[in-house]
């Protein structure tokens, strides 16, 4: 099932909502004229406030249900009438039930209000980092859930920046069914040393390595730009299920990466690499384990 999939890596205004939902409508608008229009695109992690909030997540956040029916109606603005539904994945700070957390939805975006747009599934980041530059844990609640969610294309996941640098969650993502896993991220520069950048060093080992491991594909959308200082990184990514790059966008400049995936090459890969079966079936094995480390005296740390 091939499907024309699009990372939007963008340079937002930090805290500036509507500004950033104006240049959304831009890239949307870009859409129409292109040949073979993506059928999913993915923004980064926080794409329409900026990342480094801190104390004003408050005054950016939103709900789920608010930001789809502000980014619909951006769609339905700079689209025609005859435009395709298209899949969106995007990144914001999300109020819900009284507590701020850093989300992604996933949702259909469509041309009219005759046909159905909806949200399919909303991650709440479940790992948030407390060391150099980060310090999410004093403004967001952390998410409590990994889920594999079925879409028109294909059953996916989602998860946020620090959450892949755990090895544990893509593994509970392809073990729950995805075969696409979406990971966005505002990804600051940092450990440089000559030539490299040790997070985008890192970067490049994980994503080939979570495709590579589970034959999913890897779908990885990150920001551009400054904030007080602190530069992101893009390198926007599309690793096929072998952990092969098919595409990797610019590290310091807005662009717009595109790739064409097949899902049937999941089938294919795992048939050749059949380690998530064998993970499968070890679990009972596992969750025994699991649970010893749980209820262990001296855990790691303690």
């Amino acid at each position: 099932m091939p499907i024309q999939i699009m990372a939007a890596q963008i340079k937002p205004k930090k805290a500036d909502y509507r500004a950033n939902l104006q240049h959304l409508g831009e890239i949307f608008s870009q859409l129409n004229g292109l040949e073979n229009r993506p059928q999913v695109l993915v923004l980064p992690e926080t794409a329409l406030t900026g990342y480094f909030l801190e104390g004003g997540v408050r005054e950016v956040a939103v709900t789920s249900d608010c930001i789809f029916q502000d980014v619909l109606a951006v769609y339905r603005e700079n689209c025609t009438a005859t435009s395709a539904p298209i899949d969106i994945v995007l990144g914001f700070y999300e109020l819900a039930e009284g507590k701020y957390y850093n989300s992604a939805l996933y949702a259909t975006l469509t041309a009219t209000a005759e046909t159905t747009a909806s949200i399919l599934h909303v991650h709440r980041k479940f790992f948030l980092p407390t060391y150099g530059v980060f310090d999410e844990k004093r403004f967001v609640a952390r998410g409590r859930s990994i889920d594999a969610f079925n879409t028109r294309y294909g059953r996916a996941a989602i998860l946020i920046c620090e959450d892949v640098w755990h090895s544990v969650t893509a593994t509970i993502a392809a073990l729950k069914g995805a075969h696409i896993i979406y990971v966005i991220s505002a990804s600051p520069g940092r450990e440089f040393g000559g030539q490299s950048v040790g997070n985008l060093t890192r970067w490049k080992h994980l994503l080939p390595g979570i495709a590579d491991e589970h034959n999913v594909f890897v779908v990885y959308a990150g920001l551009v730009g400054f904030e007080g200082g602190k530069g992101f990184t893009g390198s926007s990514t599309v690793v096929d299920p072998w952990g092969r790059v098919l595409v990797e966008g610019s590290v310091t400049e807005e662009c717009l990466v595109r790739a064409t995936i097949d899902l049937d090459d999941v089938a294919i890969a795992r048939a050749g690499s059949p380690l998530l079966a064998d993970l499968e079936s070890t679990l009972p094995d596992l969750d025994v384990q699991l649970e010893a480390v749980s209820h262990a005296p001296h855990r790691l740390g303690n």
